[in-house]
């Protein structure tokens, strides 16, 4: 007697921006350039360092650095939050060629957003939000409207929050939204709260 073998089970195929597309690279760290993070040159180095708001997003943040070749240190800072900053290295020189104009923090061309890189903005300055989820800035006003773009280029149009009302940020709402921000940025990691990731609060 013959046997019919089981149907094979529905393969889900991660999307091509999600984190699961690549491994980690320094690129992605371009992801908390988009949002509050800062970079500096010195001589052929360069450091990468943003202030947040919460324990969790050191431990993520410093675990995340060091994921791709990046030590990384923390210090509190006097407002109560936190300073998360590398150690000043040649492996992110690129990185600060690409987004200094000057002292000046800018997009370079053809910048883009993929699921590694929205996990790191998101782990420093996501937050969730009555009408969705914030993703806040940095103040280099001149960096929101490419950002906004290339949110926009991974299915995640977003409104501008004004700084008068929690932001400057980019609000992400929506149920079909949220939930394609959840694919691209991951599962939630260990550190942060249930009610700080997409797809997992409520």
């Amino acid at each position: 007697m013959s046997l019919t073998p089981p149907s094979p089970r529905p393969v889900r195929q991660p999307s091509l921006f999600s984190t699961e597309a690549a491994d980690p690279s320094l690129a992605d760290l371009a992801g908390l350039l988009a949002g509050p993070g800062e970079v500096v040159r010195m001589g052929g180095t360069a450091r990468i360092s943003v202030v947040v708001d919460a324990a969790w997003r050191v431990h993520v943040l410093v675990a995340e650095l060091a994921a791709r070749g990046v030590p990384a240190s923390w210090e509190p800072t006097e407002d109560g939050r936190h300073l998360v900053r590398s150690a000043y290295a040649t492996t992110l020189a690129p990185l600060a060629r690409a987004w200094l104009r000057g002292a000046a923090k800018r997009p370079p061309a053809g910048f883009h957003l993929n699921g590694r890189r929205l996990r790191l903005w998101l782990a420093a300055a996501g937050a969730v939000d009555p009408a969705g989820f914030l993703l806040r800035l940095g103040g280099d006003e001149d960096c929101w409207p490419p950002v906004r773009a290339a949110l926009a280029a991974v299915g995640l149009p977003a409104a501008f929050v004004e700084p008068a009302e929690g932001g400057p940020a980019y609000r992400i709402g929506g149920r079909r939204r949220l939930a394609r921000l959840a694919e691209l940025v991951g599962e939630r990691p260990a550190a942060a709260p249930a009610d700080g990731w997409p797809g997992t609060a409520g």
